[in-house]
């Protein structure tokens, strides 16, 4: 079973990528906006690999750090 310390830095972790995510819109509402309707264009292929190169960014970053 999971200890309860490791569910209080899971959502610690969930609350800090709700805060980063949020930094943008909150400064540059405009070009975050022109940012999603770009976003929306992109073929599934292409948005798939910005997901993919996203996720290896943060994991080779948690290698780093931990």
């Amino acid at each position: 079973m999971i200890d309860s310390s490791v569910w209080q830095q899971i959502l610690i972790a969930f609350s800090l990528v709700l805060v980063l995510e949020g930094i943008v819109p909150f400064l540059y509402p405009s070009r975050w906006r022109r940012l999603v309707v770009q976003m929306a264009t992109m073929n599934d292929n292409t948005m798939r690999i910005v997901g993919l190169v996203s996720m290896l960014c943060g994991v080779g970053l948690l290698i780093i750090v931990t």
